[in-house]
């Protein structure tokens, strides 16, 4: 698993949808006090998986470590 890469969430984008919760099969994510998701547990992110990006609607997710 990834210790430099990992989703960082934009809570001014991110709309509470859970998509990126329900998709990550490694258990990156859990639901926050406010019903919106958290990135709990970085260090099980797979690098270079763009997975919860890809599946989030608002656009509201990107990477530490991602250079581009």
């Amino acid at each position: 698993m990834a210790k430099n890469w990992y989703p960082i969430i934009d809570y001014d984008k991110c709309n509470g949808c859970l998509s990126c919760l329900n998709f990550c099969p490694h258990n990156v994510f859990e639901l926050g006090s406010d019903g919106k998701p958290v990135v709990a547990r970085p260090e099980n992110c797979v690098e270079f998986c763009r997975g919860c990006q890809k599946v989030c609607p608002s656009k509201a997710i990107t990477y530490y470590g991602d250079r581009s």
